[in-house]
């Protein structure tokens, strides 16, 4: 009967503990809680703000270099590379502070049930040589302040803070191009976004002028005043001018949008982009030779593989000094409440060394990988030099056939103006001259959109030029962040790489 209570008595505190356990755990136990609409909802508008709320109002028209100002401040991408950068410096000094000694405070309570006790035995005789004693309290409390320093930590910290380092400045050659891309790209939809604008109202006035004839046309066919024949083949005629101009409409109409994108506009928004009095034709005087020089000290891509290049030689390094023994430094000061103690505080210092024998066995083979990881970064260093090479005279090519081409499409643009300008002379009120000049119409409408389609293709040809050579759109230092200090700056960045590219400067 006792044997059974005993057993009774045990298996109730174990079913509690089982019990206890089961109701932790299903409290710790967490649910799927998926957003609700109504909270997708309510974060709309913050979003919308943030997007488009802090921006600087429009103006009368935007110049190319507002576009660029205002792509650099607003777009949502570069912000992102912003903040990569931003990380990038937070981790620069975080690695840094790995370099400092570790100063550790510690502090501590302990309590037991019952006295820590104990006694000694005779070797001998297996008897007891003491009665039982304690020298430590049921309840202590406890402090120390402890600062080391390992030698061994501290160079391998320091190799990382300058790898760390070096991985900043290869986020920063990011931006770089990150910078030149998004100009090229802003560059190339505000000159579409100029010929749209240009474009648009012609279209309209020819459009609405070949609609006019078509019910003419229509009219003409109801009451046979002419062969079934000719006036559906006439009909035909302005019903392709029509179907042409409508796509050209639909076309062009998507041009404003792409901009206001890069601009980070809110879509549906209204702008006018300046409109310059001539279409001119940059000029450039470098020869394929100083274009090359220019490019490979120049290129983000080039300083990045240059920096990991540096980067596997510290890791060389750290990987040899690791091979080295851990001589480690250390002071403290500490208390504690034990009555007992006959000094309840007290300082001390250490210097303890160590050394894992076995990194000797693989000395060898650390070497070895790194030397094979630093072949490999010169060869890709040598890679992108061929490639930045080929990229340069593929850029030039493409400038010399995009100018000749603008050259081309300008040419035929002024015949057919003259051509249009003589055949409204000689319209009269005859349907057929009228066809004449609505056909004329379409194609200096068509003519002329080559035109601004060439000069924007030369444009874009220019600007990957100046990219293929590393030529920064932005100074590294700006007066101020609003549109009109970047403006200024991007304007005077742009005099400067004019002025490299005619020649200038060799």
């Amino acid at each position: 009967m006792k044997q059974e209570r005993s057993e009774r008595n045990v298996a109730r505190p174990t079913l509690l503990s089982l019990a206890l356990a089961t109701v932790f755990l299903g409290g710790c136990a967490v649910m799927p809680q998926p957003i609700d609409k109504g909270e997708r909802a309510a974060t709309l508008v913050a979003d919308r703000e943030a997007m488009f709320g802090r921006q600087e109002a429009v103006g009368s028209e935007i110049t190319l270099q507002e576009a660029m100002a205002r792509a650099l401040k607003y777009n949502l991408d570069y912000r992102v590379k912003l903040m990569e950068e931003a990380l990038a410096q937070r981790q620069l000094d975080l690695s840094s502070l790995d370099m400092l000694p570790k100063l550790t405070l510690a502090a501590g309570y302990s309590h037991r049930s019952n006295d820590a006790a104990s006694s000694s035995q005779d070797i001998a005789t297996g008897s007891q040589s003491l009665v039982p004693s304690i020298s430590s309290e049921r309840n202590r409390a406890t402090a120390d302040l402890t600062l080391s320093w390992n030698v061994l930590d501290f160079g391998v910290s320091y190799y990382n803070a300058q790898q760390q380092a070096d991985r900043f400045l290869i986020l920063k050659e990011r931006k770089r191009k990150v910078i030149h891309q998004l100009l090229q790209q802003t560059r190339q939809a505000y000159w579409q976004a100029v010929g749209a604008q240009r474009l648009e109202p012609k279209i309209e006035t020819l459009l609405k002028d070949a609609q006019a004839a078509l019910g003419d046309a229509r009219k003409v066919e109801q009451e046979r005043l002419r062969a079934p024949l000719e006036a559906m083949s006439y009909q035909r005629q302005l019903l392709d001018v029509i179907r042409q101009m409508t796509q050209i409409r639909t076309a062009l109409s998507q041009a404003k949008p792409r901009l206001a994108s890069i601009m980070n506009l809110s879509p549906g928004q209204r702008f006018t982009v300046a409109d310059p009095e001539a279409l001119q034709q940059p000029r450039l005087g470098l020869e394929v030779e100083k274009m090359e020089e220019i490019a490979l000290l120049n290129r983000p891509e080039l300083m990045e593989a240059r920096y990991n290049q540096r980067i596997g030689v510290l890791e060389t390094r750290k990987a040899v000094a690791k091979l080295f023994p851990g001589l480690e430094f250390s002071v403290g000061e500490h208390y504690d409440s034990n009555k007992f103690l006959v000094n309840s505080a007290w300082s001390d210092a250490g210097l303890r060394i160590s050394w894992n024998l076995l990194n000797l066995f693989s000395a060898g083979k650390i070497r070895q990988a790194a030397e094979a990881q630093l072949k490999v970064a010169e060869e890709q260093r040598l890679a992108l030099n061929m490639a930045v090479l080929t990229q340069v005279h593929v850029a030039w090519l493409e400038y010399q056939g995009r100018s000749r081409q603008f050259e081309l499409e300008r040419e035929l643009n002024s015949v057919e103006q003259r051509m249009l300008e003589q055949t409204r002379n000689a319209a009269q009120n005859s349907t057929q001259s009228q066809l004449q000049a609505i056909l004329a119409g379409a194609n200096t409408v068509l003519s002329e959109l080559r035109v601004y389609q060439s000069y924007g293709d030369m444009q874009n040809a220019y600007g990957q030029i100046a990219a293929s050579l590393g030529l920064d759109p932005l100074p590294n230092e700006t007066p101020g962040y609003d549109l009109v200090s970047l403006s200024a700056a991007l304007k005077g960045a742009e005099n400067q790489v004019e002025s490299t590219m005619a020649g200038a400067a060799q």
